[in-house]
């Protein structure tokens, strides 16, 4: 099978996984199926992939780590950051302390240093993987800013502490120092070469557009660009990449602000981007469950040579690990709790309104995914004096055991400690929704009459009225809007009300009008054209609606 045939087949799963798990009766995660479909394929088929890390890295995890920066809520990002740090950086280094000791007590054939860079690599959550898990799982919104958050972050740290635990077991030397400065760099350069590539090509962009005129499809190639502009130039300064496709991420969706773009390509740009995000998110775990059977048997094969203990060893190790990484994050969450919580002057009575069922869904939310695979499997085959890296095998399977036992706890058990829980509603977001409309109403009003003045300057004296019933159709609308922010209690539960109605009733008079056009095409009375641009000016409304 050519490289283009595995391609189409692996992209033939992921569309395939998406139908399965609405067609069966039970609820099933998707990313377990999907990787259980890369398993067929590896099977099947009799033809593996040769994943190579720096190109896995590359192709993948920059569109998403920048989609992810690009949409994640900056606000609750900025709000929650010291929280975020401590997940992202002392979490990190807490768990490679904890978990190396652990693993190398636990396997004693597994030097030190190699059971550090195994905790290291394993201790970065995913940003892909916490956001498939979630999108089945009732997480509550601050807890998921959170969660992504920390797992956009996480990266560097991780790599970092891995980079320096292979180089420990290569060549027997640390430097706590070095490591420290080669972190600040790794960390600072990154974002700043994410931030400064996307403020430079969208300023470019921007004159140019100006100048010449915009053209979507040229814009959105560009933004698709972007990642992988930042990635690669951070990487050649010997920064992280990541960091800097988060950055660029964060940076893209405040030059958004600016406004600048067409409505027209806003709307296909997140169209592109939602279906580049669907695949690549799929093929991930598909390539996942694609490596597997060769992880297991090269396990396998070390575990005789090395060991000598049986098979299903694998399998207690692989759990004890997840179980230590959960347990040292639970207590993690708990210990950062108590401090933050202490900083705000607050007492130890409220502590416990947290509830357990929190801690324990925060603790099993640290899902890993591609980050920990595309790392491990950049170990190195040969030590310099030419013998072979010690336990490299049996690392890989553990490091993609734990990615396995992680998903399937996460998507099994958060729906269990997150049901009927009860979280706060956020009325100060609500509150300033509500303010932002009735703002935008008016100010739609102040332009509708200034327009409307305007036209009336240059309206034919036959028509006067025309300009103005316009008018005051629009702004009565407006209108509406703004006196809904001043309601009551009960005039808002029949405002909700009424707007559900009006939603129905909206939704079904744009579905007469399409089914209506496309019966006059299908008589040949309308062309192909005519009907596209009638169903597309549907379709805009019907997505407001719904």
């Amino acid at each position: 099978m050519t490289a283009i045939e595995l391609v189409l087949a692996m992209l033939l799963a992921v569309v395939l996984s998406g139908v399965i798990v609405r067609a069966l009766p039970f609820s099933l995660p998707l990313p377990i199926l999907q990787i259980a479909l890369g398993g067929v394929i590896a099977g099947v088929l009799h033809h593996g992939v040769v994943l190579e890390p720096a190109i896995f890295f590359l192709l993948f995890l920059p569109p998403l780590l920048f989609l992810d920066g690009w949409r994640i809520p900056k606000d609750d990002l900025f709000r929650d950051r010291w929280v975020i740090l401590q997940l992202a950086l002392g979490l990190v280094v807490f768990t490679v302390i904890g978990a190396g000791y652990l693993i190398h007590a636990l396997i004693p054939a597994m030097p030190l240093a190699v059971a550090f860079a195994l905790a290291a690599i394993v201790s970065p959550t995913d940003p892909v993987a916490v956001s498939s898990i979630a999108s089945r799982a009732p997480v509550p919104k601050r807890l998921m800013h959170i969660l992504e958050g920390e797992s956009l972050l996480n990266d560097a740290s991780g790599l970092v502490c891995f980079q320096f635990a292979v180089a420990a077991a290569v060549t027997g030397t640390f430097s706590m120092r070095s490591a420290s400065l080669t972190f600040l760099w790794v960390a600072l350069a990154g974002l700043a070469a994410g931030v400064a590539f996307t403020l430079a090509v969208t300023v470019v962009q921007h004159w140019w557009s100006r100048r010449f005129g915009e053209e979507s499809g040229s814009s959105i190639l560009i933004s698709l660009l972007i990642p992988f502009g930042a990635y690669l130039l951070a990487e050649q300064l010997q920064a992280s990449g990541i960091l800097a496709a988060v950055a660029a991420g964060i940076t893209m969706s405040y030059t958004d602000l600016s406004g600048r773009s067409m409505p027209n390509t806003w709307i296909e740009r997140s169209a592109v981007w939602s279906t580049i995000q669907f695949a690549l998110n799929g093929i991930m775990f598909v390539l996942l469950g694609e490596q597997l059977p060769n992880i297991l048997s090269a396990a396998i094969a070390a575990m005789a040579n090395e060991t000598h203990h049986p098979r299903w060893v694998l399998a207690g190790y692989a759990i004890a690990i997840a179980a230590a990484l959960a347990v040292l994050r639970l207590i993690w969450v708990w210990v950062s709790l108590q401090i933050n919580l202490r900083r705000q002057h607050r007492s130890e009575s409220q502590v416990g309104k947290v509830g357990w069922r929190l801690l324990c869904a925060i603790s099993l939310a640290g899902v890993r995914g591609a980050v920990t695979l595309a790392g491990i499997l950049t170990l190195p085959l040969l030590l310099p004096d030419g013998s072979a890296f010690p336990a490299r095998d049996l690392a890989i399977f553990l490091a993609a055991a734990v990615i396995l036992i992680s998903l399937v706890g996460a998507s099994l058990g958060l729906p269990a400690l997150l049901k009927g829980l009860d979280v706060p509603d956020d009325s100060a977001r609500v509150q300033a929704e509500d303010q932002a409309r009735a703002a935008a109403a008016r100010a739609a009003v102040k332009a509708v009459k200034q327009a409307e003045n305007e036209l009336l300057e240059h309206a034919d004296a036959d028509d006067p009225d025309i300009a103005a019933n316009a008018a005051s159709r629009v702004i009565e609308v407006y209108q509406r809007r703004v006196h809904d922010g001043t309601q009551t209690a009960s005039d808002a539960q029949r405002l909700c009300k009424a707007d559900a109605a009006e939603r129905v009733l909206r939704l079904a008079g744009l579905g007469g009008e399409r089914e209506a056009i496309l019966a006059l095409r299908r008589q040949r009375k309308i062309g192909d054209e005519t009907a596209r641009k009638l169903t597309r000016e549907i379709d805009l409304l019907e997505s407001r609606y719904r």
